[in-house]
């Protein structure tokens, strides 16, 4: 589970009573949270998603937008987040990579105090592709991954997902080149994304024999993935000490409270949220009812359900708006009486969020 905040005498950056924060300016910093353990490294709470820069046909991406995004990277950093999650697969097109060189990019230029760029961690998914048929090949994905950051050492190098369901020969080949990455040093710890509770303790055990801890399975959880497969996966994980790191954890944009059946999206979200979002009056009513409670705002009470639930959210970002609002998710926790309340709300919810298609039993 994650840790209890941390007492401080000397400023916060975030106000428990408030939805808004006030960035500190002066180093070292003191946060009202401790960071978590994930592997043999510590980061915030809370990470950051970038599977929206270089992502034109879901999230309208555009190479115009990287000076805001830049600043957004700046801003979650100088406020203590220090886990990015990333993929060689994210960016569409001929932009293939781009959340990577981003990445990668925007920490080299972080213009802030000296080490901050060390203690960065970051966690990229190398996709299981038809034509990554070997260990060898799936470490040289991993070393273009390093050239795409021009970093030495990616902190969390994980498994995009499984092919067991489809081409179980080509999962011992991946499993093997997880291996061979971590012992040739280029990942300080592996993990998995996508993975069913079968699965999961499948290649857990895998590595352990080979002497490679799992450190974390990455799933889609968030209240409208709370179904019956993802709270067995969050189960395993709290009894085998793997980190779970819930990506989508505002669904896709639904927990915001931002859209409404009359007021979708553009593009391809729209026809999902369509269908999802009619039946999420009583959850958008008990999430509204909390935030006003907490002075809180609805995304912030969707992702600290993910916080106080011991996992590590990672919602993605494109604005410095959405890093700010997010920021106020950390610093506090929900009661118990909150979360069951909210729970509660969730499961009465005719139509729940659908899951990665890649996501194995």
């Amino acid at each position: 589970m994650a840790s209890s905040p941390a007492t401080f005498t000397n400023a916060t950056l975030l106000s428990s009573s408030s939805s808004s924060f006030k960035p500190l300016l002066k180093f070292p910093p003191f946060w009202p949270w401790q960071k978590v353990k994930i592997g043999p490294m510590s980061v915030s709470p809370m990470g950051f998603g970038t599977w929206a820069w270089g992502n034109q046909f879901l999230w309208g991406y555009q190479p115009s937008m990287d000076a805001g995004l830049q600043k957004t990277f700046n801003l979650a950093v100088e406020n203590g987040i220090n886990l990015f999650d990333t993929a060689d697969s994210y960016g569409t097109g001929r932009l293939n990579g781009r959340s990577e060189k981003l990445l990668g990019r925007f920490i080299r230029e972080f213009p802030g105090r000296n080490g901050v760029q060390d203690d960065i961690v970051i966690a990229t998914k190398l996709a299981a592709y038809p034509w990554r048929l070997t260990p060898r090949q799936f470490v040289n994905a991993c070393k273009s991954s390093l050239a795409r950051m021009q970093v030495q050492q990616i902190g969390i190098g994980q498994l995009h997902w499984s092919t067991a369901n489809y081409a179980p020969l080509q999962e011992l080949s991946l499993w093997d080149g997880l291996v061979a990455m971590y012992e040739k040093g280029l990942v300080r710890a592996v993990g998995v994304s996508n993975y069913g509770p079968k699965q999961l303790v499948k290649i857990r055990n895998y590595l352990k024999a080979r002497g490679v801890p799992l450190c974390s399975a990455q799933v889609q959880f968030s209240l409208l993935s709370m179904g019956e497969d993802q709270m067995e996966i969050k189960n395993i994980c709290d009894c085998l000490g793997i980190r779970l790191i819930s990506y989508s954890p505002l669904g896709l944009g639904m927990l915001t409270g931002k859209y409404t059946p009359s007021k979708l999206p553009q593009g391809p979200r729209a026809l999902l949220f369509s269908q999802i979002l009619p039946g999420l009056e009583p959850l958008l009513n008990s999430l509204t009812e909390v935030a006003q409670k907490r002075r809180k705002t609805i995304p912030q009470v969707a992702i600290n359900w993910c916080i106080s639930k011991g996992t590590i959210p990672i919602p993605g970002v494109k604005t410095r708006k959405q890093a700010e609002d997010n920021l106020g998710a950390l610093g506090w926790r929900l009661s118990s009486d909150e979360l069951t309340q909210l729970e509660l709300a969730a499961q009465a919810a005719p139509r729940k969020m659908i899951q990665n298609i890649f996501q194995t039993r």
